[in-house]
């Protein structure tokens, strides 16, 4: 009987595909593994390869065919003693022209298929938990005649078909040797609360909060709606380190002043020297901020959230470490009030502690600017002719460009440059 040559499922998500191109003809030969199509699907173009020997009877789709439905009829293949003959009874579901034609007289009788008392017995059609094995009808046919047990051939085909080379060089008895798909390839088995998706991987499900939800919606509502651009600059903290260090030695344990400090001080007195970059966006004006309110990014298990020291420009260090370290530990323990996360001017986020050099972070709306601080790093510089070693730290300004243009965010970075550099300028 001839073979349907169906729309193959690509990947597990697809339902229609475009029959792009065909490699194989009307009437041309095809071994298993032959290329014979290729088809589009919203990710790639694939080719496909025939799971059957035979001669291509007979093309239903042709080439350049868009959204055609998986599991449709895109060819009929003729197997060993076939012809065109066969096609047209096998499409409308009745009887080949050879099974109509009229019975010779006995003695003239071809054999019939059934085979004797004393022959093997036909393959299975099920393997031995049940599950259905796919095999091509020429495959069945070789196993009938040479006794061979399908439940234990492993198929070379997609999805595990049994084609025609996995039992040509099989006897009986040696089944066993080859190694089943479960052995291969063990299913994944969920436990306790895992699931398992559609590529058969394991995952479990972490509710999202309300912190998570809300950050994702206003992160995607500033990276769609925001038109963001970068500024980086390196900073050389050599002086700032040299600062922090004896500015710890002195407070004998008091109080332990963080790069995060200088540079939450740094980007306040910025903005207090620099107006224009201390703004946000609203369609009728572009709101200019008195006083330098600086968002702090901080991780918590709940999420990210942003603490705000307020006034932060007319702060000490002192005090801004203070004030940084209480709301941190209120925001993971979910104690802060609205007022002291909601709002802010401009806002800092800091991931050099993890060794992040370098990275472009999100707008936080509705303001005009946030700083990514990357990490600090050794490297050779040249001064006066001179090759040395210094301390540079990364600093991106991501910026809403409605509010502030490049040559605006570029002073202000020059300015930030300057009070990170030279920390003492911070304290006049």
């Amino acid at each position: 009987m001839p073979i349907k040559i169906l729309m193959p499922a690509l990947s597990p998500t697809m339902t229609e595909g475009n029959l792009a191109k065909w490699h194989k003809s009307e009437g041309d030969a095809v071994e298993a593994g032959d290329v014979i199509a290729e088809i589009e699907t919203d990710k790639a173009t694939m080719e496909v390869e025939a799971v059957d020997e035979g001669i291509i009877g007979k093309i239903i789709i042709p080439a350049g065919t868009d959204n055609v439905a998986v599991n449709e009829m895109i060819a009929v293949l003729l197997e060993d003693g076939e012809n065109d003959n066969d096609i047209e009874p096998f499409l409308s579901g009745g009887a080949s022209s050879a099974s109509k034609a009229p019975s010779a007289p006995a003695k003239a009788e071809a054999p019939k298929s059934t085979p004797p008392q004393s022959a093997p017995p036909a393959p299975t059609a099920s393997n031995n938990d049940g599950s259905r094995i796919f095999a091509t009808p020429l495959v069945r046919r070789i196993a009938a005649q040479k006794g061979l047990d399908l439940s234990g051939v492993k198929g070379s085909g997609p999805n595990g078909r049994i084609v025609k080379a996995d039992v040509e060089g099989t006897q009986a008895g040696n089944v066993a040797t080859a190694p089943t798909a479960s052995a291969q390839a063990p299913a994944a088995q969920p436990t306790g609360d895992q699931q398992v998706n559609e590529f058969g991987m394991l995952y479990t499900e972490i509710p999202n909060n309300n912190i998570k939800k809300i950050t994702a919606s206003r992160l995607q509502e500033s990276k769609q709606t925001v038109p963001h651009f970068y500024l980086t600059v390196e900073c050389q903290i050599d002086e700032l380190m040299r600062a922090r260090k004896s500015i710890n030695e002195q407070a004998n344990g008091e109080y332990k002043i963080s790069v995060n400090d200088f540079v939450v001080k740094a980007c306040a007195n910025a903005l207090k020297a620099y107006p224009p970059a201390n703004v946000s966006w609203t369609d009728d004006a572009v709101r200019q901020f008195v006083h330098s309110d600086i968002s702090v990014a901080v991780s918590t298990p709940n999420g990210l959230i942003t603490p705000i020291v307020k006034s932060a420009e007319t702060k000490g260090l002192k005090e801004i470490s203070a004030e940084v370290k209480d709301m941190a530990g209120r925001a993971r323990e979910g104690k802060l009030k609205p007022e002291e996360f909601m709002g802010g001017t401009f806002s800092v986020s800091n991931l050099g502690m993890f060794g992040i050099k370098e990275f472009g972070a999100i707008i936080n709306p509705p303001q005009a600017c946030i700083l990514a601080v990357g990490a600090g790093e050794q490297k050779p510089y040249v001064s006066n002719g001179e090759v040395k070693i210094g301390t540079f730290m990364s600093c991106t300004l991501s910026v809403d460009h409605r509010a502030v243009d490049g040559a605006v965010g570029a002073e202000y970075l020059k300015i930030l440059k300057g009070y990170i550099e030279n920390p003492a300028s911070m304290l006049v």
